[in-house]
């Protein structure tokens, strides 16, 4: 069997964790005790004070299982790996927007923010972790059974704070930790936090070779577009990868948790995977139940994933407990009262009887078998584990064929109701949902199902969950295709003017948008797998949590690729060929519309990279050009405005604008460069 990342420490080295870069991907690292006397204790937070009371306690509630394995040796280990997600005090609203009711977006308002204020937003969501409205929890818990201590045991946990959700990163580094931890103690946190902060920034979508010791963890991050604006990544990033089209490369992830085990987790409930689809995308309130925090926190990783590539806007928390500040509000909820949008992983069964109002109920999972310490092994380079501590590896279960028999114990389990599982866990989904898109059994014959050999079920499970995803990524895709239109980008036409203002992006009501979408249709690949009802799945979903906010960002990157293309074509422009072709009222427009654009470049100067001085040159050098051919009684009134004659003469004084640095443009050419 493969082992786990080696890491040594050196006694001659030493390493000291710089808290700024650290913050790029670690919010903090904590070790929290479970005292018999006082209950969970945080006995170590490095960096010491990034957290208030509050998150503190949230943090310790949330990082221990709700009960102790259970295992028959006299003196045992058990470690398991699982993550949660809990909201920050005080943390500033998004910039995503969520509404019940859409009837039409105010393209004015969206198109009247400026350059400058997109990158303004950019600049100060940068590392700004504290802006984060959620923190991610990775746990390594270790449960050591001795019955000479009293209770029998003991548990403690490490734990890796982050705003992001890199699972990939993390589920890897704890391997590494937990274990170290264990041996060396504090000083393995210090070294930790010293190789984290030496990795280099996160970038979104990409695959990264992050040093650790004397490993390298080879991790894909989750792409910008799945992410939220305020988990700190640049605005340019959050809008530069948001096309929704089938991409080529598999390896390169579409989506937030793109490592989960699709397979394994719903391995009793594949035929329903389509009904959760459904409900996920819709924004639908679910509550996932599982033996153990591992397991239900993979089915609700998982069920994030189905719906890549679109933005998952409702709130989900893979590990829930009644500790949780969110369960006094859900549990206050009467009967009638709508739940919130959400997906809550958990493991006691006390919620049954407390949210009683969530409407979809889904049992995953089995019960941990008896086992001793477990083994950790490595990941491959697509950031998967080889050999997972509990909860994460597949259950040993051979695919359920239909049977007479099978189809009576689910109308037996739907009877029974959710309650049932106070005596027995089971596999199961209770919901009176009607689901729109029909189970592919084309994608459920293409499945392998390997028998009991743990080694061939390993690489099976890889096979089986990118015909999974790829499937899923596909539908969405597919879902999401009737509303491109409304992102189409323009370009300046062959002998146009690039200096004028580019065409407004495609306005968008929801009533025009079904009623041209119920005439024309959704197309071969969904129209196959849907029934009749289809357009009401549309309607649900413009009316659902996600739409919007997913809306919003795909607005933002239209325009801002937009952007893009016009001002490339202004730097093409060769300005003598174009005025040679205007009348002198053209002309005159031209001028203006240039001295805009270098005035937006030079506010923008201190916002921006690349290619500012060129672009100024450029621009400075055409507006020469059309000035000089402007009749010379309006030159001489053209001069009388200070700042258009700074312009002009390329003077450093043109650069002293309100907030904005000081920086000196030459003219460089009057005509396009070469």
């Amino acid at each position: 069997m493969s082992r786990s990342p080696s890491f040594s420490v050196k006694q001659e080295l030493s390493l000291k964790a710089d808290p700024e870069t650290l913050q790029q991907w670690v919010v903090a690292f904590c070790v929290i005790r479970f005292d018999l006397e006082q209950g969970q204790l945080i006995e170590d937070c490095y960096p010491p004070g990034c957290l208030t009371q509050n998150e503190e306690l949230e943090v310790a509630f949330s990082s221990f299982p709700d009960s102790i394995s259970q295992h028959q040796n006299r003196s045992s280990i058990h470690d398991c790996i699982f993550f949660f997600r809990f909201q920050r005090q005080k943390s500033p609203p998004q910039g995503n927007v969520i509404s019940s009711e859409i009837t039409e977006i105010d393209d004015k308002e969206i198109s009247s923010r400026s350059t400058k204020d997109k990158i303004r937003k950019r600049s100060e969501s940068r590392n700004n972790s504290r802006g984060s409205k959620y923190l991610y929890g990775y746990v390594f818990n270790r449960q050591r059974h001795d019955e000479r201590l009293k209770r029998g045991g003991e548990q403690k946990s490490v734990v890796i704070l982050s705003h992001c959700p890199y699972s990939s990163v993390f589920r890897p580094l704890l391997q590494i930790m937990g274990p170290l931890y264990f041996d060396i103690g504090k000083r393995a946190i210090e070294h930790i936090a010293a190789y984290v902060s030496m990795w280099p920034s996160p970038v979104p979508g990409k695959l990264m070779e992050l040093p650790i010791g004397n490993a390298t963890l080879k991790v894909n991050l989750p792409p910008s577009h799945s992410l939220t604006l305020a988990s700190g990544m640049l605005f340019e990033e959050s809008t530069s990868s948001m096309a929704p089209f089938l991409p080529n490369n598999q390896s390169v992830p579409q989506g937030l948790f793109h490592d989960s085990d699709i397979f394994g987790t719903f391995r009793g409930l594949l035929l329903q995977l389509w009904v959760l689809w459904e409900l996920l995308l819709i924004g639908e309130p679910i509550l996932i139940i599982a033996p153990t925090p591992p397991q239900c926190c993979e089915a609700v990783a998982s069920l994030v994933s189905l719906i890549a590539p679109l933005l998952c806007s409702i709130d989900f928390r893979p590990y829930f407990t009644i500790h949780d500040p969110e369960f006094a509000h859900l549990n206050a909820l009467q009967e009638g009262d709508t739940f919130p949008p959400m997906v809550l992983g958990v493991t006691n069964l006390f919620f049954l009887k407390s949210l009683r109002n969530i409407p979809h109920i889904v049992s995953v999972g089995t019960p941990a078998p008896n086992s001793n310490r477990v083994t950790f092994a490595s990941r491959a380079s697509t950031g998967r584990i080889s050999g997972r501590p509990e909860g994460f590896g597949l259950q040993q279960l051979s695919l359920k064929k239909f049977s007479p028999s099978n189809l009576l114990n689910a109308v037996k389990l739907r009877r029974d109701g959710p309650l049932c599982l106070m005596t027995e866990h089971k596999e199961a989904i209770w919901s009176t949902y009607a689901a729109t898109t029909k189970p592919d059994t084309s994608i459920l014959n293409r499945l392998i199902d390997a028998g009991m050999s743990p080694r061939v079920e390993e690489s099976m499970s890889v096979v089986n969950n990118e015909i999974l995803r790829r499937h899923f990524l596909e539908l969405t895709t597919n879902f999401l295709a009737p509303f491109g239109p409304y992102f189409r980008t323009t370009a300046p036409s062959e002998g146009s003017s690039p200096f004028v203002d580019p065409p407004p992006l495609p306005s968008f009501n929801a009533d025009e948008f079904l009623s041209s979408l119920s005439a024309r249709g959704a197309g071969k690949f969904l129209l196959k797998r849907m029934r009749s009802n289809w357009l009401d799945l549309y309607r649900r979903f413009l009316k659902g949590p996600n739409f919007m906010p997913w809306f919003q960002r795909r607005r933002a990157a239209a325009e801002q690729e937009q952007h893009r293309l016009w001002r490339q074509a202004r730097m093409r422009t060769d300005i003598q060929l174009l005025i040679s072709k205007m009348s002198e009222l053209e002309i005159v427009d031209s001028f203006n519309a240039i001295e805009r654009h270098l005035s937006q470049e030079i506010q923008q100067s201190g916002l921006a990279v690349g290619d500012f001085v060129a672009t100024c040159q450029k621009l400075q050098g055409d507006l020469q050009a059309v000035f000089n051919i402007l009749p010379k009684d309006m030159q001489e009134l053209m001069l009388v405005n200070p700042q258009r004659a700074s312009l002009l003469q390329g003077s450093p004084e043109l650069t002293k604008l309100p907030g904005c640095p000081q920086v000196q443009v030459r003219v460089a050419s009057s005509t396009s460069p070469t």
